[in-house]
């Protein structure tokens, strides 16, 4: 049962980056909300005792020119290190290929055998907008197309042009994959999705969805299979 500050209001993404304006609305605002000025980083420099280097960061975070919208590499500096993606030991009893959500350390697990873990960064639900719970992987989507609920537009009237949906592609909130997360055949309206705004891992800025980097979520898509079990653990 998934426990929530705000029940059925469903997830208002972050944004995937890079010039979206419509009518003088700065895309990010418009999918951030005023979080987006709290939770903005602007950090620097790597401690080599707790991350990966920065050229292996580099290398981990670059361009994927394949895709069917190229992705850009990420600017490895506006991310704190330590939400570089690494192997760590994690103990639980949930089976590997478990995703395991950690809002209150802005971490999303998937767990290998042999008493490991695939840790990656990423940016979670604000204030009043984070949730608990178990789910499951429902659904899975590449470039999906996105349709703010009508929760979100009554919140943000803006959003109100894009009622029908927004085409798949960079500037879209759900960027290059999303796991859409369900609850007894229903869907919860949250996600894992893909984010290209190295600056909001490590924050709260959504409206309850989990935002990884785009190549650490192209990374978790393709090694989870739709009925994935997604363990959300409270802040």
């Amino acid at each position: 049962m998934v426990e929530t500050d705000k029940p059925g209001l469903g997830c208002q993404h972050g944004a995937a980056s890079r010039g979206f304006r419509s009518g003088g609305l700065d895309r990010r605002s418009f999918l951030f909300g005023s979080a987006m000025g709290l939770g903005a980083l602007g950090l620097a420099g790597c401690n080599t005792s707790d991350t990966l280097a920065l050229a292996e960061a580099r290398t981990t975070y670059g361009p994927m020119p394949g895709e069917k919208f190229p992705i850009p590499a990420v600017d490895v500096t506006k991310v704190d290190p330590k939400y570089f993606r690494r192997t760590v030991s994690y103990d639980t009893k949930e089976a590997a290929g478990t995703i395991i959500v950690d809002p209150k350390n802005y971490y999303v697990y998937r767990i290998e055998d042999g008493g490991m873990a695939t840790r990656y960064g990423a940016n979670v639900g604000r204030d009043g907008f984070l949730w608990s719970g178990d789910a499951y992987v429902g659904r899975k989507s590449e470039w999906a197309t996105w349709t703010p609920p009508k929760e979100m537009i009554k919140r943000q009237p803006e959003a109100a042009k894009y009622a029908r949906g927004m085409p798949g592609g960079l500037d879209n909130p759900l960027g290059a994959r999303t796991l859409h997360l369900y609850q007894n055949g229903a869907y919860t309206l949250y996600t894992i999705y893909a984010t290209s705004d190295p600056e909001t891992i490590g924050s709260g800025i959504t409206s309850g969805c989990v935002g990884l980097l785009s190549q650490d979520m192209i990374h978790l898509y393709a090694r989870t299979p739709v009925k994935t079990k997604v363990v959300v653990l409270p802040a």
